[in-house]
Formats: structure tokens, sequence, C-alpha cells
């Protein structure tokens, strides 16, 4: 009997260690799962754009398989789906670190919740948040759909918190694709959470008063530090070889040609002499064979016929700018484009600043005077593409300070006249930033922006994203309660809380 206890001791003492998968950890350091979390939000925001973004805020438009631009849009998951499979990872760090009020770490990942929640929220209406991520913590399958209210709540106490955490961390960030990590990248994390702190509280400035909540945070620099250039540029900078290059810059180039610049954008430059017009879209075709150089735009939501030969074909019509091409993309004698040139932008200095001159404009906050945010809103963007624009490109936007003081772009008249202005200048910095164009239309319904002739929603610009349509079978309840209570129908034109 000893003998057979001692063999049965032997074959198990070791049993749980044989039985364990080393190649299949329990859990990830934060640097591996927020270079992973970066990476695809800034990639989704750049699809996102490509997609529909840019398409909706006329910036650009199609002239073949026109029905994005005719509204006809049907499901757009992009960001749901962006959104809550990189929660997941974002909830690992989050539960590792929920109880270090210390840990850059956690500031972090709040800050890009934070960042997640507003775009779904902004674009879905009332969604899952509360209960979010949390099937492997508590077994929460069917979360509910907070309120678009609460979820906003939400987000400005978790920027609040993030800024005070990472005023007290000291620990090193790996894994930080924005800010090159360190300890260094602390204090540019914490601009980052006071900017987008501006972002919502402006977007949430015709629902309730954000007055005191903008002043305490440009009132107080030290304790709430914002953008102080385009260095503080919260964005990804592609590398030139593949898997972290530009989305883009593998398209196929029929699919890459179906999208060119909008003639709304090309109207809008060329009327006030914009430098940045040829960083957005490249001569025609045409105009270059005539030996007359000319960006031209397209009008938005033409129907297939009408797009495919405005202006006597796609050689009539601008391609988008050489900086956004793909690789195969290139014009006859230059080479291909610079696949490290673009970037997966969140957010800027030229959105913050443009934003806070719009709040100095309509008394929300009494620092400074919206003149001088207006201009470094608009000085900074032309640096900023400067930067950006290799200048093999031979794409001059260098004469910022001229182009700010013609009489049709300098901040003067009427209230009304200089907030038009402040909303066509974020218009332009908005670019290529995900659905920001389109969120901030619907705020301001400055600049406009009028239904193309051949659209399909009863010329009406849509408001909304529908909800993914299999949360009719994942989440029915909980997604039948937020229709319901967000007016009865899950449509494009349905107003959420936000902007009713």
């Amino acid at each position: 009997m000893t003998l057979t206890a001692f063999f049965l001791s032997s074959c198990t003492k070791d049993f749980s260690e044989v039985n364990t998968d080393r190649n299949v950890p329990t859990s990830v350091p934060a640097d591996l799962l927020l270079s992973g979390i970066l990476k695809n939000v800034a990639n989704e925001n750049v699809s996102i754009a490509w997609g529909i973004g840019n398409l909706v805020a006329q910036y650009n438009a199609k002239i073949q398989f026109v029905n994005e631009d005719r509204y006809l849009w049907n499901e757009q998951n992009g960001i749901w789906n962006a959104t809550y499979g990189n929660y997941r990872n974002l909830q690992n760090i989050l539960k590792t670190y929920e109880n270090d009020q210390t840990n850059a770490y956690h500031g972090v990942a709040l800050i890009l919740k934070s960042y997640m929640f507003d775009r779904l929220t902004a674009a879905y209406g009332d969604a899952p948040y509360s209960e979010a991520g949390r099937a492997k913590i508590d077994g929460t399958y069917t979360p509910k759909y907070d309120s678009q209210e609460a979820i906003y709540n939400g987000i400005l106490a978790d920027l609040k918190k993030a800024n005070e955490i990472l005023s007290k961390s000291t620990n090193a960030i790996a894994g930080d694709l924005l800010y090159n990590g360190g300890t260094a990248a602390i204090i540019k994390w914490r601009r980052f959470a006071n900017a987008l702190r501006v972002r919502i509280l402006m977007r949430l400035s015709q629902k309730r008063s954000v007055a005191a909540e903008l002043q305490a945070i440009v009132g107080d620099p030290s304790g709430n530090p914002l953008f102080t250039s385009n260095g503080d540029n919260a964005e990804l900078r592609y590398l030139a070889l593949s898997p972290n290059q530009w989305p883009l810059y593998d398209a196929r180039v029929g699919s890459f040609d179906e999208i060119r610049l909008s003639k709304t954008m090309s109207d809008r430059l060329s009327a006030v002499n914009d430098p940045r017009l040829p960083v957005f879209g490249r001569p025609s075709q045409k105009s270059i064979a005539a030996g007359t150089p000319k960006v031209e735009g397209i009008p938005n939501g033409l129907g297939d016929v009408q797009a495919l030969n405005f202006n006597g074909g796609p050689q009539g019509v601008s391609r988008v700018g050489y900086t956004f091409a793909c690789l195969v993309c290139n014009d006859a004698g230059q080479p291909a484009p610079d696949p490290t040139a673009p970037r997966g932008i969140l957010m800027t200095y030229a959105q913050q600043q443009l934003l806070l001159a719009e709040a100095r404009e309509r008394g929300l906050i009494t620092t400074s005077d919206a003149a001088s945010y207006y201009s470094s809103g608009v000085l900074s963007n032309f640096e900023y593409w400067k930067m950006v624009v290799p200048s093999s490109y031979g794409i001059d936007v260098t004469n910022g300070a001229a182009y700010l003081a013609q009489a049709s772009v300098a901040l003067t008249g009427t209230t009304a006249q200089k907030l038009e202005r402040i909303h066509f200048q974020k218009w332009v910095a908005n670019y290529f930033t995900g659905m920001e164009g389109w969120f901030e239309w619907r705020r301001t319904g400055s600049p406009a922006i009028i239904p193309g002739a051949n659209n399909l929603n009863n010329n009406q610009v849509p408001v909304r994203f529908i909800y993914p349509v299999i949360e009719q079978s994942l989440n029915g309840d909980n997604r039948k309660e937020a229709v319901t209570r967000q007016g009865g129908t899950d449509d494009l034109n349905t107003k959420m809380w936000l902007i009713k």
C-alpha cells in the first residue's frame, strides 16, 4: 500500500504543470496589448474615413459603385466591431491596473476607452457601455445599452481620472505607437486626454452647459495641459514596409480610383485661394494633357452613369491627393507614393485650437481670444501638411500667413460670420480624421452639406449608423429597448439624444 501511494504521488505531483500549455498564455503584458490596440484603432479610423467619412463630409466623392455617396449605407459596422473587439484587450489592461492610481498604463487605457466609445456613441447613439466587455469577468453576454448621455458622463469622468493618474505616474510606457513611450510620453498622453475633453464638451455644448468645465481646463494649463503644437498630435506614423504601412497602400488601383476629390472641396478651397487644395487632390489628367493643370472635383451623390461620365469621364476628375495614394496609384512620370507620408489621425493641435476658437467666440471660455486660437489653428494645419507631404511632391503649403490675411479668411465680421469661418477651417482640418467632419457638421450645420442630386435618402443627409443586424439575435431585447428610447426606428435619419 505504501509503494502504491508512492507511485500515485509521483505521477500526480507535477500534473498541473504538465497540463499547462505554455504556448497559450493566460495573460499578456500591457505593452503588447497597447501596441495592437493603437494600430487597430488608427487603421480603422483610416478605413472608415475612406469608405464613409470623407464622402459624407464631402471631402471626396465616388465615380463608380456610388451607393455610399448616395446614402445607401446599410450596415456600417467598422466602428462597432473595432470598439468592442479592441475593448476586450483594453479590459485586460484595466483589470490589471484598476487598483493602481499611479500607473501610466491605467491612465492610457482610460484615454483609449474614452476615445473609442466617443466614436461609437457619436455614430450610433445608445450602446453597450457600463456592462460591455464583461463576458469573461462576470458572464454578462447581453449587456444593456446605456443612454448616450450616460455614456458621455462616463467618458468625461474617465478622461478626468486619466489626467489625474498620469499626473502622478512615473513608470515608463512601452508599446506606445503614438508617442514613442518612455516617461517622456506621459505629458503627451495627458495633453491628449484634455484635448479629447475639449472635443467632447463641445459635442455636448448644445445639450447642456459646458462653460465651467471648459474654463477649468483652459484656465489651468499645469493641472490640465493641452496640446501645444503639432508635436503633440495623436496620430500613428506608418512605416515603409508591410505589415505596418498606410492601410490604403496595397489597395487595387481600380478600387482606389473609384473615390475622387469632391467638387465641394475643390470649389470651396479654390474660392479662398487655399494652397492646401493640391494636398487633397491632384490635377485632372485631362487638364494636364491640355497644358493647364487644374484640380477639379466631382459632385457628390451622382448616379452611376452620371458619375462615370462627369466632365468627360474619369480623366476629367481629380484623383485623391498623392500623399494618400496606393502603391500603383502614381501619375505618369512620378515614382510610387511614399507609404510613410500619410498618418492615422486621432486628433491634432489644429483641431483643438479651432474648437477653442469656437468656444471663445461663443463665450464658453474667457481665456485668450478667438482670433489667437483661430490663427494658431489655421497656421498649424498649414505647418502640419508641410511636415507630412514629402518635398519631392512639389506641393507648396508655406504661405499660411498670407492666406490668413485675406479678407475672406480673416476672423472678422459678426459673430455668425466668425463662427462660419471657424467651422470652415475646422472642416478642412478634420480631413481624413475618421467621421469627425460629419460629427461636427451634425452639431453645427456648417459648412453646409447638400445631398447629391441622385441621393437615395429623400434629400436628407444621414445622421447616424444603424445598429449591426446581428445584434437583433445576439442582444435583441436590449437593442430593441435602445431603439424605442431613441425614437422607435433604427434608421439613418433617427436623431440621437446628442442632436435632438
